[in-house]
């Protein structure tokens, strides 16, 4: 099944918001209806596709003379259009295709893929790989003027290897999460990466972005799990991985491994499994306060217990209910609204603290049954120290089953006339409190100032014993010009976070979008010295132009 060609996810899973709450975000936030219903994808106007017959003719060789898997179809090209993000979606709801690509090419293996590469370059045709579409960053929407091709990998989506002794698995790029999960499941083994993408992501789309799932806190990060991986180029294959880990030079795993597609396209990848656990709980915890929480998951991290799962909302973002998406209500609204300009600079986020809701934490273990008891009691006696109240497993087992329902919640918003749009960052626990209150700051402040003030909350979801994520979330009226107000605010927010010590991105991305934050992050002598790599693997400079790297 494809995603909504406008929106999140599956078209049957969406769910209008309540006229109450719609009521609310109008008095609160000044939220307006649209003045227009957003385009059928049956009346966007898409030009004829741009390739002479040389240039289709070697695409089709190249996937074995198969006609349906090169598709110049206009609705194929519209739902091959950019990614996820609220400004993707808003474009494309008001038929903006200008950046639509020429053909939509689905290779069958690694060859295929080899294939295709070769004949992009040799005709001049960029490639921007393609997996679940779910980028939020700008990275299927390359920086090039001239035709692209999307290279839609859905079609290598196997399982081509257990190795049980050593718990591995070489699992195709084109392989989506659930249905990854549900071939290792038949071999008695988990992945255990769940992000908030997982229902429609993939496993090349995690190994490019350096993903990170929600029980990364025990599983880790996607790039903790891989082992080994194979790349396609136009000059060539690239394979990594003999060895857990090796001493031979350095390891160009992790050079391969967030590349998002300007080096090479990822076609398979292997990676370490655990036993699918036989035990699964998660707690609520109230915290008085942002900071206190905080210290109460750094203590958690640093010196254990380590959970499966670790996670702390804001005053704000647990008022409004986001912390358990599917329990929205009018009243968490209302309540939580009120609170929408306190905090720009407080880091504690008192504002929102004034009114008693206190933080959200959910504290998950899995594993043994034996494992999962232990870890639980000794997590509750470090929790209760903290200042922590435990909630038991009700709010625990709402964020379980509504762990994937915000992006659905998003395009509610969005359908009401509000905007909605997230960020995320990092940085070491001493320079937390600080970041947390510049990106409120900036986001506050920008938006306020454009007419649109916000509501802005976040969470932790990400820690490490030498720190942690934030991840914010934003609803704002749309205003005039959404884009634009929200181009603004997130420069401000980029600026911020490196500013305030934080890196631009934690596990969305780079794209386009954290491209020029990027260059500054890393400095112009490691971003000359990838160029170099990519000029060796891509001297024709096709793929995916101007995502990661700024072009030539």
């Amino acid at each position: 099944m494809d995603m909504l060609w406008s929106g999140w996810g599956d078209p049957a899973a969406a769910t209008p918001l309540p006229d109450t709450v719609t009521g609310l975000l109008h008095d609160l936030l000044g939220v307006k209806p649209r003045a227009a219903a957003p385009v059928t994808l049956d009346t966007i106007a898409v030009p004829a596709a741009p390739l002479d017959a040389a240039t289709h003719a070697a695409l089709l060789a190249a996937v074995g003379g198969h006609a349906e898997h090169v598709r110049t179809d206009a609705e194929s090209r519209i739902r091959h259009t950019r990614g996820k993000s609220t400004p993707d979606l808003l474009r494309i709801r008001e038929g903006e295709v200008d950046d639509l690509p020429a053909a939509v090419v689905l290779p069958a293996g690694h060859d295929e893929v080899l294939a295709v590469l070769r004949a992009c370059a040799a005709h001049g045709l960029a490639a921007v790989p393609f997996g679940g579409g779910t980028s939020v960053v700008g990275g299927l929407a390359p920086a090039r003027h001239g035709a692209f091709v999307a290279l839609d990998l859905r079609r290598m989506d196997g399982l081509l290897a257990v190795d049980p002794v050593s718990r591995t698995a070489t699992l195709q790029a084109g392989l989506r999460a659930p249905h990854a999960e549900a071939l290792l499941a038949a071999h008695g083994f988990t992945l255990g990466h769940f992000p908030q993408s997982y229902e429609w992501a993939t496993i090349g789309g995690f190994a490019a972005t350096r993903s990170s799932g929600q029980a990364s806190a025990g599983y880790g990060r996607f790039d903790d799990m891989v082992l080994g991986l194979t790349l396609a180029t136009p000059e060539g294959t690239v394979e990594t991985g003999r060895a857990p880990r090796s001493a031979a030079g350095p390891d160009l795993r992790q050079l391969l491994l967030g590349s998002e597609g300007a080096f090479g396209v990822i076609t398979s990848v292997t990676v370490r499994v655990r036993p699918v656990p036989r035990a699964r709980v998660y707690d609520g915890w109230r915290f008085p306060t942002f900071r206190q929480g905080a210290d109460a998951l750094r203590s958690l991290a640093q010196d254990g217990p380590r959970p499966t799962v670790l996670r702390l909302s804001d005053e704000t973002e647990t008022l409004v209910g986001l912390a358990q998406p599917d329990a929205i209500g009018s009243d968490a609204i209302g309540s939580g609204a009120t609170g929408s300009g306190s905090g720009g600079s407080d880091a504690t986020g008192s504002g929102a603290g004034r009114q008693n809701a206190g933080c959200l934490a959910v504290v998950g273990f899995e594993g043994t049954e034996e494992d999962t008891t232990h870890g639980r009691e000794a997590a509750t006696a470090v929790l209760r120290a903290a200042g922590g109240e435990p909630l038991g497993e009700e709010p625990g087992r709402r964020w379980a089953h509504g762990r994937y329902s915000a992006p659905y919640l998003r395009d509610a918003l969005l359908d009401a006339g509000a905007f909605a749009e997230t960020l995320e960052t990092a940085a070491f626990w001493s320079r937390l409190p600080e970041l947390y209150a510049a990106v409120r700051d900036a986001l506050t402040t920008t938006l306020t100032d454009a007419g649109t003030p916000p509501l802005v909350m976040c969470h932790i979801s990400h820690v490490y014993e030498n720190g942690a994520s934030l991840y914010f979330t934003v609803v704002s009226a749309q205003g005039d010009d959404p884009l634009a107000h929200w181009t603004r605010a997130k420069h401000a927010a980029n600026d911020a976070i490196l500013a305030a010590g934080g890196t631009i991105t934690h596990h969305h991305g780079v794209g386009t979008d954290h491209r020029d934050w990027y260059v500054r992050e890393a400095g112009d002598l490691a971003v000359d010295a990838l160029r170099a790599v990519k000029r060796r693997l891509d001297p024709a400079g096709v793929l995916n132009p101007g995502v990661l790297l700024p072009a030539d």
